[in-house]
């Protein structure tokens, strides 16, 4: 394949004006975050012991979208349709929870409302199954599948972000996975685009993880930002990969669908599986706990940054084993990874328990021992 060095020009362009707005814009923030008060307080369901601004989603908005349109006008790309619309209302419904807190009726709505936007108006919807059950389907099954799938990545960011560095490493890799991809097929709009939001997310990724004076959390602003985007790459991603697009691309795959799962490992998995666990205890699904894959590691002894690493190099991996697998068929495929990450992210319960039970029979030893 022939380096388009025009284009990787472009790619790195992209991501360093937009690494280094977020990083300049970040100080400011936290100045304004602390002469207004707006910080996230400790609680029960918080891991972090002291106070800390939530504005970060903040600038990483503001250095997507500068940069974003800043390429539009320069390079005259063809933008996503209706990116732009749909993101001021995810922008809008995040900065209003990071500040007031939103009632999550509310933030539902305001999440559907920018899918419809995009989906409906901009046409962006999952149209094909690629062959799962033989199923294809019609315009409004289409549009409701398409809805669905975009809230639900929006809400598996939000949920997942939870320790230092989780949801910027995730969604940095996320989009790697797909922009990769993109760039081999000859696209240059998403690889700009990826470029720019993993600029954004690592310049965060310095103030949320690495800085001790000027720490900073991405809140309900940075991580709905950050799922729409990835969802929206996800529809674009399997809609490339329809069966009559597949002879004009370089690299084509028969398992779209399942390789963008394992590209959205985390968020899927860890969303299903808390949602199944809740049910199983008689809980609401939707009931606020500490039994996400990050706590799960947090009480194994892990740190923030170990939790974030260590979920970024499993959603690596099974980037590379599904697009080692990309032609096994969607059902096969699919079904691999669902087993596989169901597994996987079940063990640091299974430890717990296993720990557990140690410590129990500990204590009955020291206690028989002392009879």
């Amino acid at each position: 394949m022939m380096v388009d060095y025009n284009v990787v020009f472009q790619i790195v362009l992209g991501g360093l004006v937009s690494f280094i707005l977020v990083f300049m814009s970040i100080p400011t923030i936290l100045k304004v975050s602390y002469s207004k008060n707006l910080f996230d307080e400790p609680g029960k369901r918080r891991v972090h012991k002291g106070r800390v601004p939530t504005l970060g989603g903040l600038a990483i908005f503001f250095g997507i979208l500068f940069t974003y349109s800043f390429y539009l006008d320069w390079f005259d790309y063809r933008a996503i349709p209706y990116l732009i619309p749909s993101l001021l209302i995810i922008f809008s419904i995040g900065i209003k929870d990071d500040i007031m807190v939103t009632a999550p009726i509310m933030k539902l709505m305001g999440q559907v409302i920018a899918a419809l936007i995009i989906v409906g108006f901009g046409d962006l919807r999952i149209t094909d199954f690629h062959g799962f059950f033989g199923l294809r389907p019609d315009y409004f099954v289409s549009l409701a599948f398409s809805l669905l799938f975009l809230v639900f990545i929006v809400n598996g960011f939000n949920l997942i972000d939870g320790v230092d560095g989780l949801a910027a490493i995730t969604g940095i890799v996320s989009i790697t996975g797909f922009s990769v991809w993109f760039y081999i097929n000859g696209e240059v709009v998403l690889p700009v685009l990826g470029a720019i939001v993993n600029g954004a997310l690592l310049a965060f990724l310095y103030f949320n993880v690495l800085s001790k004076s000027q720490k900073i959390f991405m809140g309900d602003t940075g991580s709905l930002l950050i799922g729409f985007i990835v969802a929206v790459f996800g529809i674009r991603f399997m809609e490339y990969n329809v069966e009559p697009l597949r002879p004009a691309l370089r690299f084509t795959m028969i398992s779209a669908p399942a390789v963008a799962l394992a590209i959205l490992i985390v968020p899927v998995i860890d969303t299903i599986r808390v949602f199944f666990l809740r049910l199983s205890k008689g809980q609401s699904p939707f009931a606020a706990d500490k039994t996400h894959i990050h706590h799960r590691l947090l009480t194994l002894g892990f740190s923030h940054i170990q939790v974030a690493l260590l979920l970024g190099s499993v959603n690596v991996i099974f980037i590379l084993l599904s697009y080692w697998l990309r032609d096994l068929g969607t059902i096969k495929l699919l079904s691999i990874n669902m087993i596989l990450g169901l597994v996987v992210f079940h063990l640091p319960s299974l430890a717990i328990r296993y720990r557990l039970r140690k410590m129990r029979s500990r204590k009955l030893n020291e206690r028989s021992l002392h009879k």
